[in-house]
């Protein structure tokens, strides 16, 4: 039998587990799908809009495959630093397979930057998403006006959080703290600003139509900035992609003047270059104009233009992190492999493999997991032959017991559904998320039958 433990239980760990069920050169496989936190499904559950319910049920997909028989869920378990040495996961099992993602953010690095008031996308995302890290709070109390520093999908998200209406957020589960403080904001105004063009832009059009689709929300684009852009002139050169989001916003650019209650303004050619403080908090953002320079980037004009603002969100991509155990190249943000096998110092390290994210950067969506996770598989399973020679223990779980762990397994994770779903109903809400640590491992005890 080959046993293998797959670290982190979001997309690109749950198709390692389905591919490795899938292959049939070797016979027989038992997976341990160990994640750090109580709940499985990673950014499916905790990075997922809570408005976009088609892509939040792919969880429906990634629970057939933890519930497999082969497959066993652990959560809270921590591997590495305060928890379980990466050597010690690797003594248990033939074969670990690490797909943690990409936990930071890039930084602006401009002065300003860590005014009360400036926080990472990820801080807002994990508060309106019930991440139990999330202790910040506060986001929208006191501002008026918003800026998104940013133009991907994500940035779209945070946008369209920051103008949908309560009645809108209600039925989702967002936790309701955050659905009590978004219904009480008073943000009228919201800028999301690129460096780059429209043309550039790394949002997809379906998430950029949604923001015209919102009730008392208007949606404006500046036309100079537009016809900044050369593939404004002549789209018929732009990836079909890019076409698709200019011609969306070139009907925006010619829209009636704004009536509704809400307005976001899309703004492009704009480099943010210091983060402005009024009364000891962000209270603006200055900008310099940047121009095309002839070879896909921008340069700087020496021009500037300040925008107002309370509460600044930054969304400029994620950063992978080292794990204690393993090694990382600090330049890429990833671990060092060759299709799929970890490389220590040049060389392939036995039995120890990536995939997702910190294996080939922050880039894609969901489903290119899918093509990345098959192929570490297949290197796994070429492996496999020598790697099920070294002795492991028979039952890895009564030795991560034996050392003081106590997962949460998968009637836990059940455990923590049902109460989630109580909660809503207590709300007069649909299911609900539970917000914290606490909360979440309380449910978890009362796992029951």
């Amino acid at each position: 039998m080959l046993t293998v433990a797959v670290v982190g239980s979001g997309p690109s760990g749950v198709y390692t587990a389905q591919s490795l069920l899938q292959q049939r050169l070797v016979p027989e496989v038992r997976v341990d799908v160990l994640d750090r936190l109580p709940c499985p499904y990673g950014l499916v559950r905790y990075g997922v809009a809570p408005d976009h319910e088609k892509i939040k049920s792919l969880q429906n997909n990634l629970r057939t495959v933890l519930e497999d028989e082969r497959v066993r869920f652990l959560g809270g378990v921590q591997v590495g630093p305060g928890g379980l040495p990466a050597a010690r996961l690797r003594e248990l099992y033939h074969a670990v397979v690490y797909c943690v993602g990409a936990a930071t953010d890039r930084h602006l690095g401009i002065p300003g930057e860590e005014l009360p008031g400036s926080w990472s996308a990820t801080e807002f995302v994990s508060w309106y998403s019930a991440h139990p890290d999330s202790t910040a709070d506060g986001f929208v109390t006191g501002a008026r006006r918003a800026v998104v520093i940013g133009v991907g999908n994500v940035a779209v998200d945070v946008t369209r959080m920051l103008a949908r209406g309560s009645t809108e957020l209600s039925p989702t589960d967002m936790p309701h703290a955050a659905l009590t403080a978004l219904a009480a904001s008073e943000i009228t105004e919201i800028h999301m600003v690129g460096r780059r063009g429209p043309s550039q832009a790394r949002f997809t059009t379906k998430e950029l139509r949604e923001l015209g689709a919102m009730p008392d929300v208007d949606v404006t684009v500046d036309p100079r900035e537009l016809a900044l852009d050369p593939g404004y002139t002549d789209p018929s050169a732009l990836p079909a992609a890019s076409r698709r989001n200019v011609e969306v916003m070139r009907a925006w650019a010619v829209a009636p003047p704004a009536t509704g209650r809400r307005r976001i303004g899309l703004r492009f050619f704009l480099r943010p270059v210091e983060l402005l403080a009024v009364d000891g908090r962000v209270g603006a953002v200055r900008f310099e104009r940047t121009v095309p320079d002839g070879h896909g980037g921008v340069t700087g004009t020496g021009r500037y233009e300040t925008i107002e603002a309370q509460l600044v969100l930054r969304s400029v991509g994620y950063r992978g992190v080292p794990l204690e155990g393993l090694p990382f190249d600090a330049v890429r943000g990833t671990v060092p492999h060759l299709a799929g096998r970890v490389l220590r110092d040049g060389a392939v390290a036995p039995g120890e493999y990536v995939a997702g994210w910190i294996k080939r950067g922050p880039t894609g969506v969901i489903g290119t997991n899918r093509p990345c996770a098959k192929e570490t598989v297949t290197s796994l399973i070429e492996d496999a032959p020598a790697l099920v020679r070294r002795d492991v223990p028979g039952d890895p779980l009564a030795a991560l017991r034996a050392a003081g762990v106590s997962p949460v397994e998968w009637a836990g994770w059940r455990a923590i559904e049902r109460a989630e779903a109580e909660l809503g109903a207590s709300l007069g809400r649909g299911v609900v998320k539970l917000p914290d640590w606490t909360s979440l491992l309380a449910a978890a005890r009362t796992e029951g039958p």
